[in-house]
Order: structure tokens, then sequence, then C-alpha cells
């Protein structure tokens, strides 16, 4: 008798770094480019500390504006005025591995925060569990 040992149900469901990795490959075939935004707090030889990644000058903004995993641009061909032209529109994606669902929880309400500010700036934004 056969025991099957495949992953079943949601042990089959992507991780986050899976589904970013997938969201990457998707987009690029769409003419997306998207870049890894590591964010994070490192201390240097004098055991400074030294703050990376978008939007994350400080603690207090950090806690207020968390930036999207990836970063990147979306190509938009203008009409009229600029007809041809192609724009770069700035582009974030929050991933979240599959089966997530948003909880209000303090980190996603600062997520949601920075991808409602790219929003409001003629950005596109979103959090994403598959492209």
């Amino acid at each position: 008798m056969w025991i099957s040992i495949l992953p079943t149900g949601a042990d089959m469901m992507k991780s986050e770094s899976e589904v970013q990795q997938q969201i990457r490959l998707d987009a690029s075939e769409d003419g997306i480019r998207l870049w890894r935004n590591n964010v994070g707090v490192a201390r240097d030889e004098h055991n400074r500390p030294v703050r990376y990644g978008l939007l994350n000058e400080s603690k207090v903004i950090n806690d207020k504006f968390k930036s999207s995993d990836l970063i990147g641009i979306t190509p938009v061909v203008i009409t009229q005025e600029m007809v041809g032209m192609t724009l770069g529109v700035f582009t974030a994606v929050e991933c979240k591995r599959q089966g997530w669902r948003y909880t209000g929880s303090p980190k996603e309400k600062a997520q949601n925060n920075f991808i409602e500010l790219v929003r409001s700036l003629g950005g596109i934004a979103n959090f994403k569990t598959e492209w």
C-alpha cells in the first residue's frame, strides 16, 4: 500500500518568498520591473544604527509607513498631447503568502499607509498574494 506524502490543502500554499519570486517573474513578462526593497537597521563599526530601505529614516516614520517588499516601475504610454511617450509609474507591491487576509495589525496598517501614499501620488501599489 502506497502512502502519499505530497502536501495538500494549506501545506500547498506558497510562502511569501515564493509568492514574491513568482510576482517578479510574472511582472517582468508584462514589462514591469520590480526590485527587492530590504528594510531594516544594522550597526556600523562604531555600533551606530544605520537604517536602510525606503521610508525608513527613523523608527517613528517606519512605525507609521512600512515600504513595500517590491519597488519598481510600470511603463505607461500616454495619449493626447504626449502621444507615444512612455512614462515610468512608481510601483510598489507588498507580497503576502497565499491565503493571507488583512487583519489590521499595526504592521499591516503601516504597510497600507505606504500603499495609500503611493496611490495618492499617482503610483500603483497593492498587497498581492499572486500576480
